[in-house]
């Protein structure tokens, strides 16, 4: 049973299509780590625009796969983004999603036998 992510949305979306299931989840574990080094390297550099684009990419993928905590955290990435806040503020908040799809990722690459 999935403790990282779930899934209820996707095979809703699908109606039980396990073929749409694979790509969202392929997507996922492809796509996101990569978004997620763009967020990072944004929050670094303070480039405020980096940064809020990637985490807009992702954003629905989260709510998607059943991340409340880590689409929530995203949200306010965003907001700090459109407000150009400090960097200290918000690496605890990116630290978080970051540990939270590392988990899901390895959770469903062990679920999925990616």
């Amino acid at each position: 049973m999935a403790i990282n992510y779930n899934l209820a949305k996707v095979y809703e979306l699908s109606d039980n299509d396990p073929e749409f299931v694979m790509q969202i989840i392929s997507l996922f574990v492809t796509e996101v780590p990569e978004d997620m080094k763009y967020i990072e390297q944004g929050i670094e550099i303070k480039d405020h625009k980096l940064a809020y684009s990637y985490a807009h990419k992702i954003k629905p993928t989260l709510d998607l796969l059943g991340m409340n905590q880590a689409f929530e955290e995203i949200l306010q990435v965003e907001a700090w983004t459109k407000r150009e806040g400090k960097r200290k503020e918000i690496d605890a908040t990116y630290d978080s999603i970051k540990d939270q799809v590392e988990k899901a990722i390895k959770e469903i690459k062990k679920d999925f036998e990616i």
